[in-house]
């Protein structure tokens, strides 16, 4: 009883002492500081949405093994150097020995070049007399329009003199008459024959890709209308050198001729290149010399209606050797491989003055 009595003369005090005494400044800002938060604005937009994608679960696919030639190329960061040499800016050499990078790159005959290399591939040097000589033909593919390219292509340029080139080509031959067959296989055709191979193909007894090419006279060339769905690019056509008259000049041609293919810069594409051999080193200069100028005229065939040359530079190379001479171009091609053709504007003014007519 005692104890009720203290405790409950204690509480009132207690409770003064509490609301009035130095313990309420202290009390007062916990009292303050509890307060419940509102907000009188909407969130931003997207965040709910933001969220709500955070939450999706992302399912990786995994992709199986991809040969390299068949994954999709990445293109390269950052810009890409011309592979075109512009030295027109740097002085001509006037010593006989100079640092190369500081001056113009020297500009060779074909005769001299061919000497060089004979040094270099001397039996005391590289011992290799019999090395085949490359041209490394540099072309300027723009087209006849503005951003407009010509296409990489394949040709065969017929040469005068003939050298050991390292392919087998297998060629078939489709003519009717019996001295037409004769020269064929004089000429070195792997097959020649008429209407009898054809069936023969019909039936598959003979494939048509074990050979590499189809040379056919005129006057078979109604019947094979219907294997153009087989043969495909092999198809003969005049353009291509595999349709003609002369059976015996073509073969000879498809056997021993230069079969070159321009290709075109996935970066650059207005600069395209040829690298190709166009005979020995032990052969004379002068059937070097001949068979190089037979490779320019076909490779300008396929020059386009426009302004400006086709070919830009002749560079010739010899393996082992890492050297590359540049070789003079006007005695090669002409002034003419730098001019306009008049024959082609000829035509234009008149298809021109046709249709304003018509």
């Amino acid at each position: 009883m005692e104890f009720c009595k203290v405790t409950s003369r204690l509480l009132p005090l207690t409770n003064h002492l509490l609301t009035s005494g130095p313990a309420s400044s202290l009390l007062a800002p916990v009292s303050a500081l509890s307060y419940i938060q509102s907000r009188g604005f909407a969130a931003r937009r997207g965040t709910r949405a933001k969220m709500a994608k955070k939450k999706v679960k992302v399912e990786v696919k995994k992709v199986g093994f991809i040969p390299h030639n068949l994954r999709e190329k990445t293109l390269t960061k950052g810009p890409v150097g011309s592979r075109r040499l512009k030295d027109e800016f740097k002085p001509i050499p006037v010593d006989d020995v100079w640092v190369q990078r500081f001056y113009r790159w020297k500009v060779y005959d074909v005769e001299e070049a061919i000497e060089c290399f004979r040094e270099t591939h001397h039996p005391e040097v590289y011992n290799m007399p019999s090395a085949p000589v490359r041209a490394f033909i540099e072309l300027d593919m723009r087209g006849v329009k503005k951003n407009k390219y010509v296409d990489p292509f394949s040709k065969i340029a017929p040469i005068p003199h003939a050298f050991e080139h390292g392919e087998d080509r297998s060629v078939l031959v489709f003519c009717k008459t019996p001295q037409l067959k004769d020269e064929a296989e004089a000429a070195g055709a792997t097959l020649v024959g008429d209407v009898d191979i054809l069936k023969k193909i019909e039936r598959g007894e003979i494939v048509l890709p074990d050979f590499q090419f189809v040379v056919a006279h005129p006057n078979i060339l109604p019947e094979l209308v219907g294997l153009r769905g087989l043969l495909k690019k092999k198809f003969p056509n005049p353009k291509n050198g595999t349709l003609g008259a002369n059976i015996g000049e073509l073969v000879q041609i498809v056997r021993n001729g230069i079969q070159y293919l321009a290709l075109r810069d996935e970066n650059e594409l207005d600069y395209g290149f040829i690298n190709i051999p166009f005979g020995k080193l032990d052969m004379e200069i002068s059937h070097l010399r001949e068979n190089l100028v037979a490779l320019l005229e076909s490779v300008q065939s396929a020059r386009p209606k426009r302004e400006g040359p086709f070919i830009t530079r002749v560079m010739l190379t010899c393996p082992p050797s890492i050297e590359r001479l540049k070789v003079n171009l006007l005695p090669l091609i002409g002034e003419d491989a730098t001019a306009k053709d008049e024959d082609s504007d000829s035509d234009d003014e008149e298809s021109r003055a046709s249709a304003k007519a018509g």
